[in-house]
């Protein structure tokens, strides 16, 4: 009787052990979130919308870095968010924004974290106002072209541990070139139909990825998430190019219709506020 209790307990701790592993990535990062949702009562705080139309400058550099969701996937020039999201935040603000796409198709977080570390964005870091930054794609794509989606899904927690410290590597150093700009992460999102044999399975492992990315954004003042999930995900596959991966124009237009949510709701971190009154 003892051995049967015994080992009922053991399964229970398991099963709670294992929802634990699953649910409290997403747990950690709806917190998040929230802490940065903006709240019912008057603030004095500025939205990110608010500060750049508050500037004093006329125009806004507006840098993007990364892959191929940056740069765009065989659409035009135009077409991409990151240019999108430059010609609302025009409108929006009154303001000329200068926009610079850097994105290299293919790129990885390993590379971007080099080139960023080695310096050949320097002076477009130092000059940006707003620098978007959107890698880690290309990790798993690598891992699933070198082996198979399962594989690269069992190797996940090594794949997102060289991720995290790329992406922390590169926002770091935004950050100490440039104190006073506006960094821009994006989430990873699942681009899988809900009847694909790893969606579930993906589809648990992406807030564990994605709450790393909330965790570097946290550690970097002024900085934001674009909520991508929201808008690219399973109910939402017509946002999708062909090839299944890429977000196609009108996907495009959906990220940079929720950046400019964000921006005309969430607030601009106060060391920043206090840079530009100094």
């Amino acid at each position: 009787m003892k051995i049967i209790k015994y080992l009922l307990l053991t399964m229970l701790l398991a099963v709670l052990s294992v929802s634990a592993w699953i649910y409290y990535p997403q747990y950690q990062i709806n917190k998040m979130k929230q802490e940065t949702a903006p709240k019912v009562e008057k603030t004095n705080k500025l939205t990110y919308i608010d500060y750049y139309r508050t500037s004093p400058d006329q125009s806004i550099h507006h840098l993007a870095l990364g892959d191929s969701i940056i740069r765009g996937y065989r659409i035009a020039d135009e077409e991409n968010f990151i240019s999108q999201f430059s010609a609302q935040l025009g409108n929006e603000t009154g303001k000329q924004v200068v926009s610079n796409n850097e994105g290299i198709i293919g790129i990885t977080s390993e590379r971007l974290y080099h080139l960023v570390q080695e310096g050949m964005y320097d002076e477009a870091i130092k000059e940006a106002d707003l620098i978007t930054v959107n890698v880690g794609g290309n990790d798993v794509l690598k891992a699933v072209k070198q082996s198979d989606i399962y594989s690269a899904l069992t190797s996940f927690d090594s794949l997102q541990k060289s991720f995290s410290e790329n992406l922390t590597g590169i926002s770091a150093r935004i950050h100490e070139l440039n104190p006073s700009a506006t960094i821009v992460l994006l989430e990873l999102y699942n681009p899988m139909p809900a009847d694909h044999q790893f969606y579930s399975l993906a589809d648990k492992l992406l807030p564990k990825w994605n709450l790393k990315i909330y965790e570097v954004a946290k550690a970097t003042p002024s900085s934001i998430v674009v909520q991508t999930t929201n808008v690219i995900n399973s109910n939402n596959l017509h946002y999708l190019s062909p090839d299944g991966v890429h977000p196609n124009p009108i996907g495009n237009t959906a990220i940079s219709a929720q950046m400019l949510e964000q921006f005309q709701q969430q607030h601009k971190a106060d060391a920043v506020l206090a840079n530009r009154e100094n």
